[in-house]
C-alpha cells in the first residue's frame, strides 16, 4: 500500500510512449496529480511509427505467405480463365491499402491510450518538453506548445517526481541520408504506395531482419547487407542459423561481412532507384534502400545534464533497477534509458518508477526474466540465460533442444523449421529458453513463467500440454532433461 502524504503528489511525465503511459496511468490510480507532456501522440513512436505499425505489416506478410504456401497442405486457389480452364491466380498485395490500415490501427491504439489517461484524470499537454531545473526545491518542466514548426507558447509544470520517457529515433550516418522516398528509415516505410521491387536492407539486427523477411513475403526481391558474418549476430546461434537458412531458401540475397559506405539516388528528377556502395568497392543496385542502423536516444537538448542527470557516452540515461536516475526525484523509462530497449520493459519501468516514487511495494526489474521476440518468419523468442553464456562459463548447467519437425502438430501445419531449447542449471532449475516457431512470441510464456517462479525441468514436465500442440514440445524437452539423482 502506498504511503500517506500530507498533500497530493505531483508527477510529471515527459513523453507518452509505453513507459510514460504506464507511469502516468499507475500514478493516477495511486492518487497522484499527473501531467503528461507528449509532442506527437500518446503511445509515442512505439505505437505510431514503430512497434504497432511494423508488427501489423508483418502480420499481413505472414498472411500473404500462408496463402502462397497453402498448396503444401493440399489447398489450391484457382479462377476460371476465358477458355474455361482453371488458372491459378497470383497473390497480390495492395501496399497502399496495407499502410492505410496499419496507420489507422496505430492511431486508434494511440487514441484509446489517450482516452484511458483522460478517464483516469491525467492532464495531457501536447508539445515539446524539457527539464528547467528546480525552484524552491521543486522540479520543473517547461512545455512549448502551439502550432507550426516553432512552438512559441510555454507552459510550466512543477512536480515532486519526473519520469522521462522520450524514446529514441533511427540512427542516421553520413553519406546515407534518408529522403523518405527511396532511401528510408523504418519510420518512413508506411508512406509507400507499392511494394519495393528490389529492396536493399542495410543492417541485419532485429529491425533489419524483421523488415527483410516481411518485404520478401510481400513480393520484394530483397538483399540484406550484414556487417557481421551472419544475420542476427546477437541472438542464439542456432536460431540465427535457421533464419538465415530460411531467408536464402526463399530467395533473399544475404551478404555477410559487408559494410555499407554510402547510399545515393540514381536517375533524374525524383530518381528511379538507389546505389549502395560497400566499403570493399562493390555496388548494389535497387529500387529502394532501408537503413536499419540502430537508434539514438532523444535525450539531447531537454535539460537533463544541466539538471544533474547522468548520461552514458551514447546519450542514454543511466538508471538503476527501479528506473531511478542519478537525480533522486527523476526517473527514466524506455529506449532513452540504458536498460533493455523493449516496449514491455519500458512499461514495467514506468510502473516501477511510480511505485518507488510513491512508496508502494517495488519489485526491481530483473532483466534476466524478460522475454523478447523477433518477428521474422519463423519468429525467435528468448528468455533467461543463453547457451553462449553457458559455454562462456557465466553460468553452469545443461542445454536440451528438440526440432519442431518431430512435433506432430508441426507436421500437421506443415512447419519444417524451428525448435524448442531449454537451459537448466546444474540443479535442474529452468534458467533459459529459446523457441523458433510460428507464434514463438506466444509459446515462450510457459518458459518465462518457469524461470520467474524457479521451476525445475521436472515440474515443467508435469504440466499437461494439449496433444497435439506446438507447446507440447516444451514439456517434451523438459522430460528429456529429467535426471536420476
Amino acid at each position: 500500500m502506498a504511503y500517506e502524504f500530507e498533500r497530493t503528489q505531483r508527477i510529471a511525465v515527459l513523453g507518452g510512449g509505453p513507459g510514460g503511459y504506464e507511469a502516468a496511468l499507475t500514478a493516477a490510480q495511486l492518487g497522484a496529480d499527473v501531467t503528461v507532456i507528449e509532442r506527437a501522440g500518446i503511445g509515442g513512436s512505439a505505437v505510431l511509427t514503430d512497434v504497432v505499425p511494423s508488427k501489423t505489416l508483418i502480420a499481413t506478410a505472414v498472411a500473404s505467405k500462408a496463402v502462397d504456401e497453402a498448396a503444401d497442405l493440399g489447398v489450391r486457389f484457382f479462377a476460371r480463365g476465358e477458355s474455361g480452364r482453371a488458372v491459378r491466380p497470383e497473390v497480390a498485395v495492395n501496399l497502399a491499402a496495407v499502410n492505410k490500415r496499419l496507420l489507422a490501427l496505430a492511431q486508434q491504439q494511440s487514441d484509446d491510450m489517450k482516452s484511458s489517461l483522460l478517464a483516469a484524470g491525467v492532464t495531457i499537454i501536447q508539445g515539446d518538453g524539457r527539464l528547467d531545473g528546480q525552484q524552491h526545491g521543486q522540479l520543473r518542466l517547461v512545455a512549448s506548445t502551439g502550432t507550426g514548426a516553432k512552438r512559441t507558447d510555454f507552459e510550466t509544470v512543477e512536480a515532486d517526481t519526473i519520469v522521462v520517457s522520450v524514446g529514441a529515433r533511427p540512427r542516421i550516418v553520413k553519406d546515407a541520408e534518408p529522403d523518405g522516398e527511396r532511401i528510408l528509415t523504418w519510420t518512413q516505410l508506411y508512406q509507400l504506395d507499392d511494394v519495393p521491387e528490389r529492396l536493399i536492407v542495410v543492417g541485419s539486427g532485429v529491425t533489419g531482419a524483421e523488415f527483410a523477411a516481411a518485404y520478401q513475403a510481400l513480393g520484394s526481391q530483397v538483399t540484406l547487407v550484414s556487417s557481421r558474418e551472419h544475420v542476427l549476430p546477437g541472438e542464439d546461434a542456432d536460431a540465427a542459423t535457421v533464419i538465415e537458412r530460411v531467408f536464402t531458401r526463399n530467395g533473399m540475397t544475404v551478404l555477410g561481412k559487408s559494410r555499407m559506405e554510402s547510399v545515393r539516388r540514381t536517375g533524374g528528377g525524383k530518381g528511379d532507384g538507389v546505389i549502395v556502395t560497400l566499403t570493399d568497392g562493390r555496388t548494389l543496385e535497387g529500387s529502394h534502400c532501408l537503413l536499419a542502423l540502430g537508434s539514438v536516444p532523444n535525450t539531447s537538448g531537454i535539460g537533463l545534464e544541466d539538471a544533474g542527470v547522468q548520461l552514458t557516452e551514447s546519450g542514454h540515461i543511466r538508471v538503476n533497477r527501479v528506473a531511478r536516475t542519478s537525480l533522486p526525484s527523476v526517473y527514466a523509462a524506455g529506449d532513452c534509458s540504458d536498460f533493455l530497449p523493449l516496449a514491455s520493459v519500458a512499461s514495467m519501468q514506468g510502473r516501477t518508477a511510480v511505485f518507488h516514487a510513491m512508496g508502494d511495494t517495488v519489485n526491481p526489474t530483473e532483466l534476466r526474466n524478460v522475454t523478447s521476440n523477433i518477428f521474422t518468419q519463423p519468429e525467435i523468442a528468448t528468455v533467461g540465460w543463453s547457451q553462449k553464456q553457458l559455454e562462456e562459463g557465466l553460468v553452469h548447467g545443461t542445454v536440451q533442444k528438440l526440432e519442431l519437425k518431430h512435433n506432430p502438430r508441426a507436421k500437421m501445419l506443415g512447419i519444417a523449421e524451428g525448435f524448442v531449447k531449454l537451459i537448466a542449471s546444474t540443479g535442474g532449475t529452468v534458467i533459459g529458453g529459446v523457441v523458433v516457431a510460428p507464434r514463438a512470441s506466444e509459446l515462450i510464456l510457459p518458459i518465462a513463467i518457469a524461470i520467474e517462479h524457479r521451476l525445475t525441468v521436472d515440474q515443467l514436465a508435469e504440466a499437461f500440454s494439449v496433444y497435439p500442440s506446438l507447446s507440447g514440445s516444451i514439456t517434451d524437452v523438459a522430460r528429456a532433461m529429467h535426471r536420476v539423482d
